[in-house]
């Protein structure tokens, strides 16, 4: 069973989304999304200051196995992305959570953060996978 920490949100594409307390959000892909994929070899991330709309494909992981899209989870504005995953994308199948984080996102509001699935209900959708 992969990782899922309580204290992140979820989508059903296998995003997570950390609440930074400042307004902001941190996004990157769940372990089980890294373990799916594989060793990563390239991430493209989204530039700064890019517009996203929910849903919205704004950044590619590809890995030996396949290409794989990262989908914004809330509408807002990027306000930072990863720069170590240019030079070191592995950070996502080391450290999913940690180091390999993928963007940063000013949501335009955060009481969308509600309507994303919390640990049990992502693990759910895992094993329901499965």
């Amino acid at each position: 069973m992969s990782d899922a920490p309580a204290d992140l949100k979820y989508t059903k594409s296998h995003e997570w989304i950390r609440d930074n307390g400042d307004g902001t959000v941190t996004v990157g892909i769940t372990d089980h999304a890294q373990e799916a994929l594989g060793d990563i070899v390239f991430v493209e991330i989204p530039d700064q200051g890019r517009e996203v709309d929910a849903d919205e494909a704004c950044a590619v992981v590809e890995s030996v196995k396949a290409a794989s899209d990262i989908y914004s989870p809330l509408a807002g504005e990027v306000i930072e992305s990863n720069a170590l995953l240019n030079d070191s994308p592995e950070a996502i199948n080391n450290s999913p959570y940690d180091e390999g984080w993928i963007f940063r996102l000013a949501p335009n509001d955060m009481t969308a953060l509600a309507g994303l699935l919390d640990a049990a209900a992502y693990q759910q959708v895992v094993e329901d996978e499965t």
